[in-house]
């Protein structure tokens, strides 16, 4: 009897803490004293284009994310360069990364805290300070490239959690 009545509650507490008090986060992304708005997760690709690097060398150089914003199965929303998040309601933030720490492993993109520079439109979006990427999985791309001007994709996921202060 006990376990029939404490798994759909840990099940419900589970969903209701979310991503982000389930991730362990870094001290360079931690948002002390805000709350959240919105945790949504994304599926995507971090795009890159082939360049000279510094050292005259052509590498992949990061050019944008392009991912769709899920939340409960179901999209809400839209990621792309700026960054820019879109929320479906029409509203939509520009982050300005702040903060940063290392994936899980060496294929995956750091994780990220990003205060909102602008903001546009009026919904979910508009109280939002604060955008942390975490749980991210793939989306680094290394290496040498063979021609100036190609463009190359990889996929990743990861979590946006959306915070205001207070």
């Amino acid at each position: 009897m006990f376990v029939k009545f404490a798994a759909p509650c840990l099940l419900s507490l589970a969903a209701m803490i979310g991503p982000a008090a389930a991730a362990e986060l870094p001290d360079a992304i931690a948002a002390s004293g805000e709350s959240v708005v919105l945790s949504v997760h994304a599926e995507g690709a971090q795009v890159y284009e082939c360049k000279a690097g510094a050292d005259g060398k052509l590498t992949w150089a990061f050019l944008e994310p392009i991912a769709t914003l899920l939340s409960e199965g179901k999209t809400i929303g839209r990621h792309y360069a700026g960054p820019n998040w879109e929320h479906a309601d029409g509203s939509a933030v520009v982050g300005k990364a702040i903060g940063n720490a290392p994936g899980a492993t060496s294929a995956d993109i750091p994780w990220l805290k990003l205060e909102v520079a602008s903001r546009r439109g009026s919904g979910v979006l508009t109280p939002v300070t604060t955008v942390q990427r975490i749980n991210t999985h793939g989306g680094k791309l290394d290496g040498a490239c063979d021609k100036a001007g190609d463009f190359k994709s990889a996929p990743y996921s990861a979590d946006y959690i959306f915070l205001r202060k207070g």
